[in-house]
């Protein structure tokens, strides 16, 4: 795909997509769930569709509507699965399943494509083996394909080092039918859907903050079905925010916008570097924080700084934010990011490798990278390794930028926003 730069001005409101994780846990949870849920405005995308079939597979009865599921719950009484289980690209389907999984007395086997089978899920696998699963795959469990053979489990206590709201998840939604109490503690405190979620369909989830964020249930709980409305993704917004600042002029509100705490860092660091963004109508939906965000061109913007403890909480924007960061004044620093690496595509490289293509001066490190920012961007090929999310950051940075930008893989986008273009060059005045 080409892309033809020099933006002049954008304007238009738009709801982008629902968020990736909430429709992810609202699947899962329903289907966990004794009798009915209803999932509104559910994102159909490869990934939660990836979901999606796997709880079919598993016996899981679901009408599907326009923007809507209907699922009848199984209350953890599934269907041993004929074939083998695909994740497809989801990381999150691969390690919240396989918790589910583990409460499962059955065998069955969780694969997915060539990138995912590269990621690691030791991380999911080796506290779950600990509440007492049986698990074996590629390097001990640490790679897809992995088996499992669920059935009696004991609550751990955890402590969550890289603050992954996967490994979180997983370890609570098998704990849900382990004996005893199961808590996961982080230091710095991952994205909470999850415990959010639970207490929507009925189940009592402790929270502690004092020393350290803790997050603890008991098993033997049952989830009842309920309504689920699912918010417009932060993360698919942060693409339009980011051309909103940078454009020489315009406006673009964003409707119904997840604004979790947990979620925003992407935002937070947007005010910190001057960007002129506002949250409009806040209010409250399904237990979730939700906004409309108003953007306006900021001409003024300054380099920044993003630690390693706030990481978790704008892990998907890094890439959209570098771009943003590329047109500050000053020097702008990423550490603490190794996670990166080990995303849909090593996307530290992906970020350094496509900026120095557009002439943007950057630096490397293990755990994320420095942008000297300011110098004018031209057109350039971008190489998405297959990640939709440089893919969309990038074709922000080429209407920005001059001349002529070549996107090698646009079609990736479906993994999260099959619709992304069509939005992206509606706004386009």
């Amino acid at each position: 795909m080409r892309i033809k730069g020099g933006l002049k001005k954008v304007e238009g409101s738009l709801r982008v997509p629902s968020d990736k994780s909430i429709s992810h846990r609202a699947v899962i949870l329903g289907a966990l769930a004794r009798g009915r849920t209803f999932v509104r405005e559910w994102l159909r995308s490869e990934d939660t569709k990836a979901t999606l079939e796997m709880v079919k597979a598993l016996g899981v009865q679901v009408e599907e509507r326009e923007t809507e599921l209907i699922l009848e719950g199984r209350d953890f009484s599934f269907l041993e699965p004929s074939d083998v289980l695909d994740a497809k690209n989801s990381g999150t389907t691969a390690r919240l399943m396989l918790g589910v999984l583990s409460t499962q007395e059955f065998f069955s086997v969780v694969t997915g494509d060539g990138s995912l089978r590269r990621r690691p899920m030791g991380r999911v696998t080796k506290p779950l083996k600990e509440m007492g699963a049986f698990i074996d795959g590629r390097n001990e469990g640490s790679n897809l394909p992995v088996a499992v053979r669920g059935g009696k489990l004991k609550g751990i206590s955890f402590f969550n080092e890289k603050s992954s709201a996967q490994v979180k998840s997983a370890l609570l939604l098998a704990g849900l039918r382990a004996e005893g109490v199961t808590s996961v503690t982080e230091k710095v405190p991952s994205r909470d859907h999850t415990e959010r979620m639970l207490r929507a369909f009925g189940v009592e989830v402790k929270v502690s903050q004092e020393e350290a964020y803790k997050v603890e249930l008991e098993g033997g709980q049952t989830l009842q079905g309920t309504e689920v409305f699912c918010p417009a993704d932060p993360s698919s917004a942060a693409f339009f925010c980011a051309l909103g600042v940078l454009a020489p002029e315009g406006e673009i509100l964003l409707r119904d916008v997840l604004v979790n705490p947990t979620r925003i860092g992407f935002y937070r660091k947007l005010h910190q570097m001057g960007a002129e963004i506002s949250f409009e109508r806040e209010r409250e939906i399904s237990g979730e924080p939700v906004a409309d965000i108003l953007v306006r061109p900021s001409q003024e913007l300054k380099g920044v700084e993003v630690t390693s403890e706030e990481v978790p909480s704008l892990i998907d924007e890094v890439p959209i934010l570098a771009v943003v960061m590329a047109f500050a004044q000053g020097v702008s620093e990423v550490r603490g990011a190794k996670e990166l690496r080990v995303k849909e595509s090593d996307r530290i490289r992906a970020i350094v490798q496509n900026l120095k293509a557009m002439g943007a001066e950057v630096e490397e490190f293990e755990d994320g990278f420095r942008i000297e920012g300011g110098k004018p961007l031209k057109g350039a090929e971008i190489k998405t390794f297959g990640d939709h999310r440089i893919a969309m950051a990038f074709a922000v940075a080429g209407l920005l930028a001059q001349g002529e930008t070549y996107i090698d893989d646009p079609e990736c986008v479906a993994i999260s926003y099959p619709s992304f273009f069509d939005d992206l060059f509606r706004l386009i005045v």
